[in-house]
């Protein structure tokens, strides 16, 4: 009978365990062990690969196939891999991972003076700036002048916007003046670097593309266009459409995303009202029009919807950007963006999107939706969305301690 009842006791203390809810602790350093262990793969898969002569290579995605896809420095994405090593980097302490993120960082140098493109915000903002944030190099504060000042070339004051995308020889050659939601992120830069510098033009020309962000972007509905193109002679808005999305009155997952951290930053950095507002109108707008698990379909307006592919990065962003809103807004709404973004991370930190040891080439994140419309990377793991969701992991420790 002592037996029986000792194994009916054992029995119970199991149910209890596997029925206990993982706490937002455990589960944070479980992420952080799966990331130092993939960030190692990663590494030596970059090391591995054999570019031209001279050319740096960073990772982009993990194809189907199972290969590593690289790209070279100047892909908007490059300053997303050593972001996401200096974020492990400052949840371990562990110098290797601090020496791995100086390497990766410092070869992003000659960013600094890119006048041709405005993802210069994307690719310094997060490797330089954690760099500085995490270890005070005074250097690193020089680069991240010399790129603000660079970016800031591409403003035109009749437009009241920093140009996205230069003319080419495909498509984007039919735009004057093009201005995508994405630039919302690279206003932190500018904002940062008119702190670091003394230069208040920085923040100026920050707070003016914001404001005509939110005129010409934004429907009454709190949803927002991929694209608005400009004249730039006038400023008059010759098209709004939504290019990597479904359709150009959708609502592309990303873009919305985007839109929420950068009016989220945007408040962050000055204080101002009206953005922590709009930041408010958009997480309004979109958290009844999330999934049960909290992880948004590419485009929330897809015909195939509830069949068609989630994207994962869109999650990433979007609770990174709820935990940081839910410190500035009343107490009620605060707890409701909270428990939306825990939702997204415990969804992100599952089996289904949490990469297992070993795969998808060393990437953290998988099910990640790039530019379905073009059919390129289309449910892959992609660099944006490691560093978005460490860095949501982050922000939500930071309100514990």
């Amino acid at each position: 009978m002592k037996r029986i009842c000792l194994a009916f006791a054992a029995l119970s203390v199991l149910a209890v365990s596997c029925c206990r809810t993982e706490s937002m602790e455990e589960l944070t350093g479980r992420v952080f062990d799966r990331a130092a262990e993939q960030y190692a793969l990663l590494d030596a898969n970059l090391d591995a690969a054999r570019p031209a002569e001279g050319v740096t290579v960073c990772p982009r995605y993990a194809g189907q196939d199972g290969q590593l896809v690289t790209s070279n420095i100047w892909w908007w994405c490059s300053g997303f891999y050593p972001g996401s090593l200096w974020l492990v980097y400052e949840y371990t302490g562990d110098d290797h991972f601090r020496e791995m993120a100086v390497r990766r960082t410092e070869v992003l140098d000659s960013l600094r003076f890119r006048t041709n493109d405005h993802d210069v915000g994307f690719q310094l903002n997060c490797s330089y700036g954690n760099g500085l944030r995490l270890t005070g190099n005074d250097a690193y504060k020089d680069v991240l002048c010399d790129g603000a000042h660079s970016l800031a070339t591409r403003f035109n004051p009749a437009v009241g916007c920093v140009r996205s995308w230069d003319p080419a020889p495909d498509h984007i050659a039919a735009w004057k003046f093009p201005v995508i939601i994405d630039n919302m992120m690279n206003l932190e830069l500018l904002l940062k670097a008119s702190e670091l510098c003394g230069d208040a033009s920085l923040r100026e020309v920050a707070e003016s593309h914001a404001m005509t962000t939110m005129k010409n972007h934004y429907r009454p509905d709190g949803s927002s266009f991929h694209l608005v193109d400009y004249n730039p002679e006038t400023g008059e808005v010759l098209v709004q459409q939504t290019v990597q999305g479904f359709a150009d009155w959708s609502a592309w997952s990303r873009g919305q995303a985007w839109g929420l951290y950068g009016f989220t930053m945007m408040y962050q950095y000055t204080g101002e009202q009206k953005y922590l507002d709009h930041a408010a109108k958009i997480a309004d707008y979109l958290i009844p029009r999330l999934p049960e698990d909290g992880v948004p379909y590419w485009d929330y307006d897809s015909d195939l919807v509830p069949d068609d592919l989630r994207d994962a990065s869109a999650g990433a962003i979007m609770a990174s950007a709820l935990v940081q809103l839910s410190t500035y807004v009343a107490e009620d709404k605060s707890e409701e963006y909270l428990s939306v973004a825990e939702r997204i991370i415990r969804t992100l930190a599952s089996d289904e999107y949490l990469a297992a040891p070993g795969e998808e080439c060393g990437f953290l994140l998988k099910h990640c939706v790039g530019n379905k419309p073009g059919g390129v990377e289309v449910d892959v793991p992609l660099t944006y969305a490691d560093y978005y969701f460490l860095e949501a992991l982050l922000r939500y420790k930071a309100l514990s301690e």
